[in-house]
């Protein structure tokens, strides 16, 4: 297992107006896995290349366990990448693309037929070894990827959009697959995304990158839950976003008066609630519910979304539930005062 530091990387195409990669700090827990995530353009692919030692950075530095690799080329650092297109050889079997390293290492033929079988078996493709990758489908080539990548044992695995070629049932299985090898052999993990549901079933952390900056890094609930800013919120479907002020030891808001947790300076705020944690309730049982009126009602597959007007917001709260209520239904909200997150004001574009 290994510690990953990135201390103050910085990466400057000539020509261009900003940095690729501007003066981010991240540092990878040793046996986890991480999630790079982003959209188009956010920094992530030249963060993981300078990683890989396939790029140098125009600053800053990486170190595996406290020690620069900065200076060591790609295949001293023990850093092995996964492409979004599986890159395997296309005239080996199965077995030959999975045990190349190996051989390449010259590690005995036996010992590479041994570890070969284990992995086939790691993998859930036994007695596929004599296939060549063209019959293979698409979740399975990305299988045999990632075996010849732990094959040999890195110090550290890294992912480039490993799911975005396959349908949602395959997405599902790779999840699950590459989360139990991971566990099985303890690597430090990078997998590079930008679907965010991806980041969340997949990662112990997640680093979130915009324009070439790191936003937020912690665990998934952190991240939907304590958004730092309201870009985050709204990059993980936050919705519901009520305009207040902080003063002394309480937050002044559109609908009430709170004794919510306070941002680190006075002023104006923002408070968010995810829709999922407001709750229709009973107005007799809860006379400080907020009353409202369902402006409309969608399903949405596994629950109901409703839209509901609430005086004095400009916008409708987003609220789901399991059941639905019709348009024009009066209602009552109980916004739970532990769900209720803080952010400073103006921090969205």
């Amino acid at each position: 297992m290994t510690l990953v530091e990135l201390r103050e990387i910085t990466q400057q195409y000539p020509g261009e107006a900003r940095p690729a990669v501007d003066h981010l700090s991240l540092t990878l827990p040793s046996g986890s896995i991480v999630a790079l995530l982003g959209m188009s353009g956010s920094g992530k692919t030249t963060l993981l290349k300078i990683i890989a030692g396939l790029l140098d950075p125009s600053a800053g530095d990486v170190c595996f366990d406290g020690v620069s690799v900065k200076h060591l080329p790609t295949e001293q650092r023990g850093a092995i990448m996964v492409f979004q297109n599986h890159l395997l050889f296309p005239h080996m079997t199965v077995a030959q693309n999975i045990g190349f390293g190996l051989k390449m290492r010259g590690v005995p033929r036996p010992v590479i037929d041994e570890r070969v079988a284990h992995m086939l078996d790691l993998i859930q493709l036994p007695g596929l070894g004599h296939r060549r990758p063209t019959q293979l489908s698409g979740g399975q080539q990305q299988r045999v990827a990632l075996a010849r990548a732990l094959i040999v044992e890195p110090r550290l695995l890294l992912l480039d959009e490993p799911l975005s070629n396959l349908d949602a049932n395959l997405r599902d299985e790779m999840r699950e697959l590459i989360r139990q090898v991971q566990r099985h052999f303890g690597i430090t993990t990078l997998v590079v995304t930008h679907d965010q549901q991806d980041a969340v079933l997949l990662a112990d952390h997640i680093a979130l990158m915009r324009d070439g900056r790191l936003q937020q890094f912690g665990p998934p609930d952190a991240l939907f839950y304590r958004p730092v800013d309201e870009q985050v919120a709204r990059f993980f479907g936050g919705v519901n976003f009520i305009p207040g002020a902080a003063v002394e030891q309480l937050i002044h808001a559109a609908l009430s008066t709170l004794g919510a947790p306070l941002p680190n300076t006075p002023g104006e705020v923002v408070l968010t609630i995810r829709p999922e944690q407001i709750q229709f309730c009973d107005p007799i049982q809860h006379p400080q519910a907020l009353p409202g009126i369902v402006d409309h009602c969608q399903f949405m597959g596994t629950y109901y979304r409703h839209a509901v007007r609430v005086a004095p917001l400009s916008t409708p709260l987003i609220v789901h539930s399991h059941a639905p209520i019709t348009a024009g239904t009066t209602v009552a909200l109980c916004l739970p005062l532990e769900h209720l997150w803080v952010i400073a004001a103006g921090s969205a574009t």
